[in-house]
C-alpha cells in the first residue's frame, strides 16, 4: 500500500466528522464541498490525485430520503455517478475503497434480518440510487468493499436522535412511528469499525477474498419509537426534558418515500471475516446523548 493518507469524502457530514475524530495518529484527510462536489463531476478526481491516498472511504452521499423523490437527478449523481468515478480512479490506481451504503436498498418485507446476498428491492429513489452506487463500485474492478449501515446518528449533523432531543425542548409530546424496525448505529461506532478495517487492509495488503458487501450496524434492534424513548431516557439522566412519546403507525405519518418496515441487517459476515462487531445500539446512544448534553 502507498504511504499517503486515508482520504475520506463527505466534508462535514456526521460520518466523515466521526472518522476524523476517531483517526488518532492515523494520517487522514477529509475532502468535501466546494473542492469535492458530486454536483460538479469534474471536481471529483483532482483531490484524489493530489492526495495520492493509501485508502479511500466514500462517506459522501445524497441522504435526503424524501427530497430524493423530487430531486432524483441530484440523488443519482451523488449516489451512483460519483461513487462510480471514485471507484474507477481507485481501480486504475490500485487503491482500496470502502464505500458506505444503506439498508434502504431492501424493501423490508423479509420478516427477518437480511444477509448480504438476500435480494435487493429498494422502494424509493434514495434506495435505488444507493443500490446502483453499490453495483457501480463493485463493477469498477477496484479493491473495494461496501458497508451497508442503518439509522446512523451522531451528536452533530442532521439525524433522528438530534431531531428528537431538539423537539423535546419545544414540546411535551411527540408522535413517533412504532411499526418500522431497524438497527440504530452511532456514527462514532461505525467510524471505529471502518478504521479497523482500514488498518487491516493497510497492514496486510488487499486480499481479493475481502471484496464485496458487508452489513455494519449497531448490535440489536428497535423501532423509531423505541429509539426515541431510549434517547429521552438517556437525556433525562442528564437533566433534559422527557416528553411523552405517542406510538403511531407508518400510515399516520405519510412521507413522499416509502421506508422499509423491517430493515434489520445481519452483521455476522463482518464478524466472521474481520472480527469486528459494533457495540449494542443502546451503548452508542448513551455515549452520543452524553456528547449532546455537554
Amino acid at each position: 500500500m502507498g504511504a499517503g493518507p486515508i482520504l475520506v469524502t463527505g466534508g462535514t457530514g456526521q460520518l466523515a466528522r466521526a472518522l476524523a475524530e476517531a483517526a488518532g495518529e492515523r494520517p487522514l484527510l477529509v475532502v468535501g464541498r466546494p473542492q469535492f462536489d458530486f454536483d460538479r463531476p469534474e471536481s471529483l478526481l483532482e483531490p484524489l490525485r493530489a492526495a495520492a491516498p493509501a485508502l479511500v472511504v466514500n462517506a459522501a452521499a445524497y441522504t435526503a430520503v424524501d427530497k430524493a423523490e423530487s430531486e432524483a437527478a441530484a440523488a443519482w449523481r451523488a449516489n451512483r455517478d460519483g461513487p462510480a468515478a471514485i471507484a474507477g480512479w481507485c481501480a486504475a490506481a490500485g487503491v482500496p475503497l470502502i464505500h458506505i451504503s444503506t439498508d434502504y436498498v431492501i424493501d423490508g418485507l423479509k420478516g427477518a434480518p437480511y444477509v448480504e446476498d438476500d435480494p435487493t428491492n429498494p422502494t424509493g429513489v434514495y434506495g435505488a440510487s444507493k443500490l446502483a452506487g453499490e453495483q457501480a463500485v463493485l463493477a469498477a474492478g477496484a479493491p473495494a468493499l461496501v458497508l451497508r449501515t442503518a439509522w446512523v446518528y451522531a451528536a452533530t449533523g442532521r439525524n433522528f436522535v438530534l431531531t428528537m432531543l431538539n423537539a423535546a425542548r419545544k414540546t411535551n409530546r411527540v408522535r413517533v412511528v412504532a411499526d418500522q424496525v431497524g438497527c440504530p448505529t452511532a456514527a462514532s461506532d461505525l467510524a471505529e469499525a471502518i478504521l479497523a478495517i482500514a488498518d487491516r487492509l493497510l497492514a496486510q495488503g488487499w486480499n481479493p477474498a475481502w471484496g464485496g458487501i458487508y452489513h455494519a450496524c449497531g448490535a440489536g434492534e428497535t423501532t423509531w419509537h423505541g429509539l426515541a424513548v431510549a434517547a429521552f431516557e438517556e437525556a433525562a439522566k442528564r437533566g433534559l426534558r422527557r416528553p411523552t412519546v405517542a406510538p403511531i403507525a407508518t400510515f399516520d405519518w405519510p412521507t413522499p418515500a416509502r421506508r422499509p418496515p423491517d430493515s434489520r441487517l445481519d452483521c455476522s459476515k463482518l464478524v466472521n471475516v474481520f472480527g469486528i462487531r459494533l457495540p449494542a445500539w443502546q451503548d452508542g446512544l448513551s455515549r452520543t446523548v452524553e456528547q449532546i448534553a455537554l
